[in-house]
């Protein structure tokens, strides 16, 4: 029998069997023999060792997509940030810091700008508008007129999505309104381990139905970018790339050469000055990090 890592926690794993529920299980110790640690979203083989009780033991992990380590989750299709476009005021450098750890680990990304409903339209336009060329796709949605809530569920449906949002900005709110008649894997898992309360300190994967999976991520309140070479950081940019030929130096950083073709479109209003301006913050921290 096959099923999905849905949470872990105290060497105990949840695993979520299609259309048979929540077993709990533990790894057996080859796993630990060969430094294989199971993470929330993989793909495991059980035994089941009492099928009324739902208790098993992994056996297998089998092959993954991806993995990433922040939060620790494989197979993910997808990541999506939820952040209010009005209230609390939205941290479009927290955004971008997660935009671009995504686009390091190769997962695709989707911002969703909530509470439009309290925004006006120039001001909405102007938001969204700095995530035009930004690679990622873009949502707008309200929990009071249902605006964008079809599409949001629309791109979710089928998928295993990283879902993050700082507190205050509607998440929960979103995802009740995506899927009200949802069964929430965690539910079983609460009252399993009696530890409902605490349910915000793990990643947990919510099973939604139709092979589909929402992360609900804790602690987005700071990122800290992975190591990587500055130089390197340009290249996670999409905006950038229709101009990094027409710049006047080859390898140019787009920092503080002359001639930048990429400088000269964030002026024209082309590129957004607020993704330039994190973009420089992040290759200052960059360059800081590779001291260390």
């Amino acid at each position: 029998m096959n099923g999905k890592i849905v949470r872990g926690i105290a060497g105990f794993y949840y695993v979520h069997v299609k259309d048979a529920g929540i077993f709990e299980c533990k790894a057996k110790g080859i796993f630990r023999n060969n430094n294989i640690k199971p993470l929330v979203g993989d793909n495991a083989s059980l035994e089941i060792l009492d099928r009324e009780k739902k208790l098993g033991n992994i056996t297998k992990i089998l092959p993954r997509k991806n993995s990433i380590i922040r939060p620790a989750v494989a197979n993910i299709d997808q990541a999506a940030v939820i952040i209010a476009a009005s209230y609390p005021k939205p941290d479009l450098n927290l955004l971008d810091r997660f935009l671009l750890m995504m686009r390091m680990q190769e997962i695709p990304a989707a911002v969703c700008f909530n509470k439009t409903d309290a925004v006006d339209t120039e001001e909405l336009l102007q938001l969204t508008g700095h995530y035009r060329d930004s690679g990622c796709t873009v949502y707008m949605t309200s929990t009071v007129t249902d605006e964008g809530i079809a599409e949001l569920k629309e791109g979710l449906e089928g998928k295993t999505t990283v879902l993050a949002g700082p507190s205050g900005v509607g998440k929960s709110s979103v995802i009740n309104r995506l899927f009200p008649e949802a069964k929430m894997a965690v539910g079983d898992i609460s009252s399993k381990i009696k530890r409902g309360r605490h349910t915000t300190r793990h990643s947990e994967l919510l099973s939604l139905g139709n092979s589909t999976y929402v992360m609900d991520t804790p602690g987005f309140t700071s990122l800290m970018l992975m190591s990587s070479e500055k130089e390197e950081l340009k290249q996670y940019y999409p905006e950038f790339e229709p101009y990094a030929g027409r710049c006047r130096f080859l390898g140019c950083s787009h920092i503080n050469e002359p001639g930048c073709a990429v400088k000269a479109a964030v002026e024209d209003n082309i590129i957004s000055q607020s993704r330039y301006s994190n973009y420089k913050q992040f290759y200052e921290e960059t360059s800081h990090l590779k001291k260390y």
